[in-house]
């Protein structure tokens, strides 16, 4: 992902359902059928379009603005989904109920089989300000750092 992000790409559809494991546990992203190139950093899509509400974070709920921010938030879910064995975020919830949640500013609380370090990092995927959640560079060397200081424990 931080590769898409430093050649100006944005997903918009980053889901574990779209994540395959290879040989060795190397995690490929798939399905790029939603995927754009921008130029400003940002695309805002026309009326209609389709996107994955329980991935979605406000500014793409309220005006369909998604950026490489946006697929930070979505990155944040995905992290979510692997620590709930790959449960469906929000569960029986219906979409306006979650876009209602997001919109209040809140999240998904952390699975049981998640160290706190590691829940504080999808914390930060989902700030309800874009421009403060990290970077995919940046959220690399932070699970670095985590993976690194619960290894040493």
């Amino acid at each position: 992902m931080a590769y898409l992000e430093r050649h100006n790409y944005i997903h918009r559809d980053l889901a574990a359902r779209n994540c395959l494991v290879g040989s060795e546990n190397v995690v490929k992203v798939a399905d790029f059928g939603l995927a754009r190139y921008v130029l400003d950093d940002q695309y805002t899509s026309s009326g209609g379009t389709k996107f994955p509400i329980k991935w979605a974070p406000p500014e793409v709920l309220n005006y369909t603005r998604f950026s490489s921010k946006s697929d930070v938030w979505a990155y944040g879910v995905l992290m979510w989904e692997v620590f709930t064995c790959g449960k469906m975020p929000y569960g029986r919830l219906k979409n306006t109920e979650v876009v209602e949640r997001v919109q209040r500013g809140i999240i998904l609380e952390r699975p049981k089989a998640c160290f706190k370090e590691v829940y504080e990092v999808m914390r930060k995927c989902w700030a309800h300000c874009p421009e403060v959640r990290p970077s995919f560079r940046v959220l690399k060397e932070q699970l670095i750092s985590v993976s690194q200081g619960l290894l040493n424990d």
